[in-house]
């Protein structure tokens, strides 16, 4: 009898490894056909992408990697260059403490700002992502008067008092806004701006306070440095200020709606050139004849009020955009007005009106760089002004205009990344 046990069928006792899938169906090959030649049309177009692409590389790079990083002035980095076509990138590394600081802020003070650059990341981070311990918040509320301390120096006793009147403040709106929300809100604003403006004519200037630091004046201030104080200061002042217009604006008291529809309407018609050159010449006028209100102050208040009408704007459409329903839930609970937006409303509305906040934001800290017409010399200022007009780098103009459109990137591109995060974060597509 023959012995057929190698003909029996083999039976695998475990699970064969599955194979990598083709090429064709994962990876980069997948991807490109999915995105970038799915049809025709789409391949038409990304070839044309792609040779558009390669000419302005192709034209861009050599002149950047054949650039000139040192030379003390354009004539001698043309002779560097020696008729080569290149980027002359010298006045960047000659002027960087100009385009940062501006020309008359004192070299040996620019720790600083320096330091409160560190602080703001650190104060921002508590308030941007709010995972963090809310124990940090401290810094966020110290970080202003310690700012302005160091940029301006003086006596310290004017953020101590300026603090205090923003505790005292917030101490009025706390006691009385269960009673009355528009007495605890302007209240509290009163109380703080007494206490402000008595830390500003207390010992303004001294040098010799106890805490007494070298003092700086305003106009002394410039570069991106000015642009960055001017943006963080406006967005921040300008996103309360717009949440009071907007629900100012849907108030059944006829006096505070009509107040608010007119200021709102008269400032988005009125080009923020024009309230600059107010806040430059007008405005002194409207403050007691002895008084010297800082210029940078008068802007900060142009810029603020401008920008606070159009958030005012953006945030009345969230308003307008929650159902009815909620308002209704917010009086089943027996919540007052106070208690029903700070807990129901204005949390959605917000959450809705996220993207034109920061459209708004956006644009607000690009027209910082109008303040160059008035004689301020932020980042564009100084290109346009003291660097341009100097007979070392007299005729640079790419080189500088596009570190500031470098600059300018960076910001608004890490606040636009910021808000989507934002919005995945808090899924304002869903209700």
């Amino acid at each position: 009898m023959s012995d057929n046990s190698h003909l029996a069928a083999f039976v695998r006792t475990e699970e064969a490894p599955s194979l990598p899938p083709p090429s064709s169906a994962a990876g980069p090959i997948k991807w490109m056909r999915d995105n970038l030649f799915a049809t025709p049309a789409n391949a038409v177009l990304t070839i044309v992408a792609v040779l558009v692409i390669y000419k302005v590389l192709s034209g861009i790079l050599p002149w950047m990697l054949a650039g000139v990083w040192d030379s003390p002035s354009l004539a001698a980095c043309r002779e560097i260059l020696d008729g080569k076509s290149a980027a002359c990138f010298a006045v960047l590394t000659e002027r960087w403490n100009q385009l940062i600081f501006g020309f008359k802020y004192p070299v040996d003070l620019y720790w600083r700002p320096a330091i409160v650059l560190i602080l703001f990341f650190a104060a921002a981070a508590p308030v941007l992502f709010f995972d963090l311990p809310r124990k940090l918040l401290v810094i966020t509320a110290l970080f202003p008067f310690i700012a302005y301390w160091l940029i301006w120096g003086g006596s310290v006793s004017t953020p101590i008092l300026a603090f205090a009147g923003v505790v005292v403040g917030y101490l009025v709106y706390s006691r009385f806004v269960a009673q009355n929300f528009a007495i605890g809100f302007f209240g509290g604003v009163a109380a703080a701006l007494i206490f402000w403006g008595i830390g500003g004519a207390v010992l303004p200037d001294s040098t010799i306070a106890e805490g007494a630091m070298r003092s700086v004046p305003s106009r002394d201030l410039g570069g991106f440095m000015l642009n960055m104080m001017l943006g963080v200061t406006c967005v921040s002042l300008s996103v309360p200020i717009g949440i009071a217009l907007a629900l100012g604006r849907q108030s059944s008291m006829p006096l505070i709606k009509y107040v608010c529809v007119v200021f709102i309407e008269f400032v988005r018609g009125v080009p923020l050139i024009t309230l600059l050159f107010v806040a430059s010449v007008m405005l002194a006028y409207f403050f007691p004849p002895d008084a010297t209100v800082d210029l940078f102050l008068r802007v900060v208040i142009m810029i603020t009020l401008f920008s606070a009408a159009y958030i005012a704007e953006v945030i009345r459409g969230g308003l307008a955009a929650l159902p009815t329903g909620q308002y209704e839930a917010a009086d089943s609970l027996g919540l007052d007005y106070a208690q029903a937006m700070r807990l129901i409303i204005l949390p959605q509305a917000l959450k809705i009106s996220i993207p034109g906040i920061v459209n708004v934001a956006v644009g607000l800290f690009k027209d910082t760089t109008l303040v160059s017409v008035i004689s301020m010399f932020d980042l564009v200022g100084m290109i346009r002004g003291p660097i341009l007009a100097s007979a070392e780098w007299n005729g640079v103009y790419w080189e500088l205009f596009g570190c500031a459109a470098l600059l300018f990137f960076v910001v608004c591109y890490g606040i636009s990344q910021y808000s989507q995060w934002l919005e995945r974060r808090l899924a304002t597509d869903h209700r």
